[in-house]
Formats: C-alpha cells, sequence, structure tokens
C-alpha cells in the first residue's frame, strides 16, 4: 500500500505513450506503472522510466517489499538491455 505522501520528494504521476511494436496502437503508461499491456492485442510494455523508486530511500516502505523487488528487477533487465544494444 502506498503511503498517504510521498516521503522523498512531491511528484505528480506523468502519463508517456508508447508505440505498441507488436499492432501499431498507443499505450498509455503512467510513470507508476511498471508495466502495461496493450488494450488492443495484448503485447506488454514495460516503463523505461520507473519513476522515484529507482533512487528514493523511502521507496520499498512507500511501495512495499514485493512492489519494490519487481520494479527493481525491471530495472535491472533494462539497464541490461541498454547494454547489450550500445
Amino acid at each position: 500500500m502506498l503511503m498517504d505522501s510521498c516521503q522523498g520528494k512531491p511528484r505528480t504521476p506523468t502519463i508517456h505513450e508508447k508505440v505498441c511494436p507488436q499492432c501499431g496502437s498507443i499505450i498509455e503508461l503512467f510513470s507508476i506503472d511498471t508495466e502495461v499491456a496493450c488494450e488492443k492485442c495484448g503485447f506488454v510494455a514495460y516503463n523505461d522510466t520507473l519513476s522515484c523508486v529507482q533512487w528514493c530511500k523511502y521507496a520499498r516502505k512507500c511501495v512495499g517489499d514485493e512492489m519494490y523487488e519487481h520494479m527493481m528487477q525491471i530495472a535491472e533487465m533494462q539497464k541490461r538491455k541498454k547494454g547489450e544494444s550500445a
């Protein structure tokens, strides 16, 4: 469960759009989403900018252990993916 307010730095979630690589539809991701399935074809898109969870010392307390671990795994996956493409 999220805390009542951000303990690290106040942030308002932002929305980002991605083009689905499978069908070309627009996928909308909020900055607090880790992944979102395309409404048209079901392709799962991951959030490239995982918000404050990557840097905030209160993140684990704020989002909970399970969500924190999940988001950090995705961040590590993205880091490795970027390293492979460089």
